[in-house]
């Protein structure tokens, strides 16, 4: 990543909480500690942050904070053939008249290109999805009320009374920061509110995930495996994490991408 990208992160990242860690910052930029430590003391002398002891700090403090985790434009560009495969994927299991929701992230912003030819009802709380669907599709677009989160691009209400009650949907698609044998991780607790509240909207629970994500750990679980109906992800999945969704279940989907192209096989267990 070049330096530029990585102190546009760091800032965004330091104007969204009070103080952000070392090791945060390694982990949404991808540098090292190193690498880290003198973008923070730049930065510093710059006089755009306060470096303080393990990570750095906003000359202005937030008055509300941020979501944990790496800008949506960040991810946007991270295993792209993998997601567009598994996003199309995705929309091969929707059916015209269907009603669905789409929790905001980068995979699921793939199935916007698959879903401008069809006709349904979506909620999403993600504000490129519904912004790319009203200009190019016929589908009904429905949004909850609520904060936009700018780096995430995500629309977070604290409220239980919007429109997301009144909001049924034969499935919910969504993405995760880790899968595991303890169930479904995210990363934030504001995320973890919302995405459980869409959760009790939906019959069915689908899940993509490229492989990667099944290495991801986080210590906020947003649902068992007991709640997920469908995992798709890509050919690179190993056959220990393949088998331990197929004994969970969990119908698995394999979006194999070849010369630019995604072929989608499935395995129920």
């Amino acid at each position: 990543m070049h330096e530029i990208e990585r102190h546009r992160i760091i800032l965004g990242a330091v104007a969204e909480k009070p103080v952000v860690t070392v090791s945060e910052l390694v982990e949404l930029t991808g540098a090292s500690e190193a690498t880290i430590r003198r973008d923070i003391g730049g930065l510093h002398v710059a006089g755009q942050l306060r470096r303080v002891r393990g990570g750095a700090e906003a000359l202005h403090p937030p008055e509300v904070r941020g979501i944990a985790g790496r800008p949506f434009s960040v991810n946007e560009g991270v295993n792209v053939d993998k997601k567009r495969a598994i996003a199309r994927a995705a929309v091969e299991l929707c059916q015209d008249g269907d009603s669905i929701i789409i929790n905001g992230g980068t995979t699921t912003f793939q199935m916007v290109h698959a879903l401008a030819r069809r006709r349904m009802q979506i909620l999403t709380n993600s504000f490129p999805i519904a912004e790319h669907l009203l200009r190019n599709s016929k589908n009904t677009i429905t949004v909850p009320g609520g904060a936009i989160y700018r780096e995430q691009n995500i629309i977070l209400s604290p409220f239980d009374n919007d429109v997301t009650r009144n909001f049924y949907a034969r499935r919910m698609f969504t993405s995760a920061k880790g899968i595991s044998p303890i169930g479904v991780m995210e990363g934030d607790p504001l995320l973890i509110q919302a995405e459980q509240k869409l959760l009790n909207q939906a019959e069915e629970l689908v899940l993509l995930a490229d492989s990667s994500k099944f290495a991801n750990r986080s210590s906020l679980i947003l649902c068992p495996l007991e709640r997920v109906h469908t995992v798709i992800t890509d050919d690179g999945i190993s056959p220990r994490d393949a088998k331990f969704v197929e004994q969970s279940g969990i119908r698995l989907i394999v979006a194999v991408q070849e010369a630019g192209e995604g072929k989608a096989s499935s395995s129920a267990a």
